[in-house]
């Protein structure tokens, strides 16, 4: 506390005022503002609950409504011993098909279950396909508790999907056992009549059983807490065991999206329960319109404050805003802003240091962007100067393999395509060249290597037209050839196509692909084919000086996004992929 009081002594008249206003007006407006949020909150929220209450209460007396319907739907088959009889089935099915028909709005299947096992069904067809695995249950349940309308746990079967069974035994002659008459209700359209009684947001509900079992629930809510990837969607476990185990009455737990009110009915005739949820933050949502008296108030005293403290900070303040602004407004370091005060006070010895420091800050930047520059320049000085006696090394070994085998033709044939390719190759007027030259120099050299290896291989140039005229960087697809024919085709016994195609993407880059049916890459070679060289022999033979070197010029030049992709197949065949960007001005590193 003592520093604070240190600090606000030292602050000018305009802070301090306008530090002194903000935080009284700001204190008086939040009290108001929070104590009238507290009771408007509490207002609404026992409103709220109190809806829910009758909500749920209503609820439960359409559930009863809705056990009566389905009590008549049973008596009236119950009241049908002779549908069991063998010569009746005919019949049996008819009337189930009409009476399904009839109470559609309640039931989704009704089955009637002689004693001998023997099932009808309102959809037989569907049943003889599928069947309901759930019926040798529900006979087991009735039989154990006989007499009078039982209804199931909730279940899953094709036909009625998610649904409960409501079962009575049907009696025959001299009060004989003759079967079950089972009904199957349709969860959809009870939960398509429970719905509209919770149409509110952030609020949903919730059917259980005695057994914490979910029979249904309302629309999809954040409220809920459903098990991921499994469909249809199902609440966890763990949500529907802590909704079970609360109280009847008002509760809150905790979701995933903040706190929940819950109003949990008592029993109804069907031994189940109603639980309505709703969002907390819900409360708050219709109270915001009520503030709409303390904004006026607090216009009111943001009007007073800034009258009160405009003369004094017009003066003070002002120039420097401005000098921040200035600060803030600097995106170029070459466009430097004039001097915000031409003052003789504090202020204007604030300007002067900061414009003077930012003449320093583009000088400093200056240097290292020349020093930058020149780094850049010699790594690509560096790197071609690697390529080129790698290059020519290659070459002048090829011309000794003729000159061994006294084929004088072609020693003078390779020499004259040599002349051309160093010609082209050591020509120092720029690093980039069009496409074009980069393929014809490329015919030279595999001119060269043609005239070594013979048919061993052959060349298939398949370039777009429009791509020609991109500059490139130079002798960027001569070692990747290379490789192609030293690592890939000439091991291989099989004659060997090297394929270069490509051109413009629609987002305005140029790929180039060079592929080869060779004898492929490792995997584990490709991994650290375009990582720089190892002394260690971790390329097991294979040359990737020219990859890597190729690689590392084309990121120097125009980005670590730009560059080579390399995918092979063992005896299949390897493929690499150059992208480069569209200049669009001409670069010159000679």
């Amino acid at each position: 506390m003592e520093m604070l009081k240190k600090w606000y002594s030292k602050q000018s008249l305009a802070v301090k005022q306008f530090i002194f206003l903000f935080i009284v007006t700001s204190t008086l407006f939040t009290i108001l503002a929070w104590s009238n949020l507290q009771d408007f909150k509490k207002i609404f929220e026992k409103q709220v609950i109190n809806d829910s209450q009758q909500l749920v209460s209503q609820t439960n007396e359409l559930l009863n409504t809705y056990l009566g319907n389905v009590q008549q739907i049973l008596l009236l088959l119950s009241l049908q011993p002779n549908l069991l009889e063998e010569e009746n089935e005919e019949v049996a099915l008819e009337f189930l098909q009409k009476y399904g028909d009839l109470n559609r709005s309640v039931m989704k299947t009704v089955y009637l279950i002689r004693e001998d096992g023997k099932v009808y069904s309102n959809r037989q067809v569907y049943y003889d396909i599928v069947g309901n695995k759930q019926l040798d249950n529900l006979v087991t349940m009735a039989k154990n508790r006989f007499g009078g309308i039982i209804w199931s746990e909730p279940y899953y079967t094709p036909l009625s999907d998610h649904t409960v069974a409501f079962i009575s035994p049907i009696i025959g002659k001299n009060n004989h056992y003759s079967g079950l008459a089972v009904v199957e209700i349709d969860i959809q359209r009870l939960e398509a009549k429970l719905s509209p009684l919770f149409h509110r947001d952030n609020q949903t509900f919730l059917v259980m059983t005695s057994a914490d079992n979910v029979v249904t629930v309302g629309a999809p809510s954040n409220l809920l807490q459903y098990e991921k990837g499994v469909y249809p969607e199902q609440l966890t476990t763990e949500f529907v065991h802590k909704i079970g185990d609360l109280d009847t009455g008002v509760s809150r737990i905790q979701g995933e999206n903040g706190t929940i009110v819950a109003v949990k009915s008592n029993v109804n005739s069907l031994g189940w329960r109603v639980i309505s949820l709703i969002n907390e933050r819900s409360f708050y949502h219709n109270l915001f319109d009520l503030y709409k008296n303390f904004w006026n108030v607090a216009l009111l005293w943001i009007v007073i404050l800034f009258c009160s403290s405009f003369m004094i900070s017009r003066y003070f303040t002002n120039p420097i805003r401005n000098l921040v602004s200035s600060m803030d407004n600097i995106n170029d370091i070459n466009k430097l802003p004039s001097k915000v005060a031409n003052r003789h006070d504090e202020i204007g010895h604030l300007s002067n240091s900061f414009h003077s420091m930012m003449i320093r800050i583009k000088t400093l930047f200056e240097e290292v962007k020349e020093l930058e520059k020149r780094k850049k320049e010699y790594e690509l000085k560096m790197l071609q100067s690697q390529i080129s006696p790698h290059f020519l090394y290659n070459t002048l070994a090829c011309i000794n393999s003729l000159a061994k085998q006294q084929k004088l033709t072609e020693v003078r044939e390779t020499i004259r395509s040599l002349i051309g390719l160093l010609s082209f190759s050591f020509n120092k007027t720029s690093e980039l060249v069009s496409l074009k030259e980069e393929l014809d120099g490329l015919e030279k050299y595999v001119q060269i290597q043609k005239v070594r290896y013979g048919d061993k291989f052959s060349l298939h140039l398949k370039v777009e037209i429009e791509a020609m005229d991109i500059k490139v960087l130079k002798l960027i697809l001569q070692p990747l050839v290379e490789n192609a024919i030293f690592h890939g085709i000439v091991p291989n016994k099989h004659r060997g196509l090297i394929s270069i195609y490509g051109g413009i993407t629609k987002n305005n880059r140029l790929k180039i692909y060079v592929r080869d049916n060779g004898i492929g890459i490792d995997s584990n070679l490709q991994r650290v084919l375009l990582d720089k060289p190892k002394s260690d022999g971790a390329t097991q033979g294979f040359n990737s000086i020219g990859l890597v070197n190729v690689h590392e010029r084309i990121m120097i030049h125009f980005g670590q996004e730009y560059g080579l992709r390399l995918r092979s197949k063992k005896n299949v065949g390897t493929i690499i992929r150059l992208e480069l960007p569209i200049p669009t001005k001409t670069f010159d590193n000679s």
